[in-house]
């Protein structure tokens, strides 16, 4: 007998069809009748037939014909949702999908595989996770190292021998020693009574990511989680099954207990989950609805659950991995801008980076030279100033490699601090199974997530900080040479007067985000946890500046490219070029005003993309300029620093060889 799961208010039914004749019209009705069932004021309608409504699939929220028979427009067991015409949804209102539904209707089911062990999960790796793009298994020896763990545990139960969040309560109530009989109730009860968290729910790419990390870590074999309930967990994951985590509830010590609690309440099949096939829905359903049963707690298995940094840390491996993604990325919009304002190369001169060899400060110089090096990509454009009467560029672009420079080093920083990270065990109490015992510690405390995340968003922020200076710049016809707000019949048109705006106000909001959230600690728990890490904020703003970095320079890509206009026919290198041909493949050059907020998505989605952004396209010259170029990276002599000087002050035309401006 088919049957349906029918959204409607919020509320979840189960709705069997007996006929197959029946239409969706009857199997809205049938759901409302259901709903009203349950209600002691029928929901406030009157009568079934006084409710007028249409239906939509949860999945793709495509709508159906009430006329259709509901063997025709449905799989068994498909999700519904009835719309009531005229309904205002309260706020805490959960709708079916989360926002940007149309990227996750494309969800299709991974056929690979990584495996887990708990040492050798990358950064990369657990955002293609996010993604979608694996499934997950463990590797034998983690299976194992899982097993004898949990012998402990079974071991300590069996001999009834006292030990925190086993066999006795949690926080203040560590001395309060719990029952046998009662002790799989009380991993339910922490589990339920844990699940305090509110705000929007992660998306799911990141409740994706936030759920392989916990099996990472699992998969360790610190926790005494048993296999059966471990691979029950990844089979959740494998079949895209999410639990609803709300973003804010985490103070990051004893772990980011609120969030990996709704985690485990999903998959003990209470409160929300969320799949590609079922959209929003009681997690009981959505389990149902792939062939899964809800997790049985075994003693000390809720504790393994929800007791670490993955909140933090998951989160932390998007941000750094988006932040080194836009740091390489605007290494080559600022060449671009450069090329645009007629600036000169020979600030990125091999010598001058030599003497100050900070890592990320020589790379960033090198892909200047790279890009712009006009003997290997002639630049028309930088022979029509090259005996111009100019002397040295502004700081925001002859000091491009100093600022971004400290923005790479910073992202590989904070990277290794994350790595690190998301292979480590962070329960508490911790399992020792060749000790045979457990031990109580510290590892939850989020102070190093923490305080990396703060610092990487302090460091990325100065991208878009020096981006918005250049943009100015490229809008300043004092500054420029090229038309007011790049753009003709000024007055008349605009042009990016407000898209700079835009990038100013972006810059602004980034710099009290910027202010640290580790400085902070408020004690909890009764004062069992007096010192915490803040770390779930930490995380979370750390990604919204660098998705405002992202935003700056998605502008100043497009301003670029617009003050390219105004110097053709002159053309610039071949790898700027080929990176002007990508953005107007989807932006087309500005001849009058108009609606620029999807220009701006635009070149931000080229920033975003894997397989086509601005970084793909420009990629292949700067390798190649590598592999030609590789003796550029010796040390530098006295002798070669003093004739390169030499050289420096005897050139002539835009060489900026005078050293009087500070």
């Amino acid at each position: 007998m088919p049957r349906y799961t029918v959204h409607v208010r919020g509320e979840w039914l189960a709705v069997p069809c007996l006929n197959s004749t029946n239409t969706i019209r009857w199997l809205g009705k049938e759901a409302v009748r259901r709903y009203m069932k349950n209600k002691p004021d029928n929901g406030g309608f009157a009568s079934v037939e006084g409710v007028k409504f249409y239906i939509r699939r949860c999945k793709g929220l495509g709508l159906l014909d009430l006329d259709d028979t509901v063997e025709d427009a449905l799989e068994d067991n498909e999700f519904v949702e009835v719309v009531i015409e005229g309904d205002i949804m309260s706020p805490d209102f959960i709708p079916s999908q989360p926002e940007g539904v149309h990227l996750y209707s494309k969800y299709r089911e991974p056929e690979q595989y990584i495996s887990l062990d708990g040492n050798s999960l990358t950064t990369e790796d657990l955002v293609n996770l996010g993604k979608g793009l694996y499934k997950i298994k463990l590797t034998p020896e983690a299976e194992a190292k899982v097993n004898q763990s949990r012998e402990v545990i079974e071991r300590i139960v069996k001999e009834q021998t006292v030990v925190y969040g086993i066999t006795t309560g949690f926080g203040k109530f560590a001395r309060t020693v719990i029952p046998n009989s009662k002790l799989r109730e009380l991993q339910v009860n922490l589990v339920r009574s844990h699940s305090a968290g509110v705000g929007k729910p992660l998306s799911p790419e990141r409740s994706r990511m936030l759920l392989a990390l916990r099996i990472n870590v699992l998969a360790k074999g610190y926790s005494g989680i048993s296999l059966e309930t471990l691979q029950q967990v990844i089979e959740a994951f494998n079949a895209s099954c999410l639990p609803y985590i709300p973003e804010k509830g985490t103070v990051g010590a004893s772990g980011d207990l609120a969030p990996l609690s709704h985690l485990a309440l999903g998959l003990i099949g209470e409160g929300k989950m969320w799949s590609p096939k079922s959209g929003w829905a009681d997690a009981k359903y959505v389990l149902e609805a792939h062939g899964l049963r809800p997790i049985t707690l075994k003693p000390k298995e809720g504790l393994a659950l929800i007791n670490g940094t993955q909140m933090i840390t998951s989160l932390g491996c998007e941000a750094v991995e988006r932040a080194g993604a836009i740091a390489r990325q605007a290494d080559i919009i600022a060449a671009l801008t450069l090329e645009v304002l007629k600036g000169t190369t020979r600030a990125f001169d091999t010598d001058i980076h030599a003497v100050r060899p900070h890592r990320g400060q020589v790379e960033v110089a090198f892909r200047f030279r790279s890009l712009l090096d006009s003997d290997h990509h002639p630049s028309e454009i930088a022979e029509s100033h090259r005996f111009c009467d100019r002397v040295q560029d502004a700081y925001t672009m002859r000091c491009c490699p100093q600022v971004h420079g400290i923005v790479n080093d910073t992202i590989a920083f904070v990277k290794d601090i994350v790595t690190t990270e998301i292979n480590s065990a962070t329960d508490n109490p911790m399992v020792f199974a060749e000790r045979t015992e457990t031990i109580s510690g510290g590892n939850f405390h989020g102070e190093y997530p923490a305080k990396a995340l703060d610092y990487l968003a302090i460091g990325v922020h100065e991208l878009a900080a020096i981006s918005e200076r250049r943009i100015e710049r490229l809008c300043n016809p004092s500054l420029s040479e090229l038309p007011a707000f790049l753009v003709t019949e000024g007055g008349l048109n605009s042009g990016f007067m407000i898209a700079h705006c835009t990038a100013a106000a972006l810059v602004s909001e980034n710099k009290a985000l910027c202010h640290p959230s580790s400085v902070d600690s408020l004690s909890t728990s009764a004062a069992t946890e007096d010192h915490v890490s803040m770390g779930g904020w930490a995380a979370r703003k750390a990604l919204r500046v660098i998705e405002h970095v992202e935003q700056v320079l998605a502008i100043e890509l497009l301003a670029a490219c617009q003050g390219i206009e105004f110097l053709r026919p002159l053309r610039t290198t071949t790898p700027l070029e080929k990176v002007y041909d990508l953005v107007r493949s989807v932006v087309r050059p500005w001849m009058k005003d108009r609606f620029m907020a999807p220009d701006i998505e635009a070149a931000h989605r080229l920033l975003m993309e894997q397989k086509a952004s601005v970084w793909e396209v420009a990629k292949p010259y700067i390798e190649k300029y590598r592999r030609e170029h590789i003796p550029e990276s010796r040390p530098i002599s006295p002798t070669a620093f003093s004739l390169r000087l030499r050289e420096m002050n005897m050139g002539v035309g835009h060489d900026h060889r005078h050293q009087d401006e500070l």
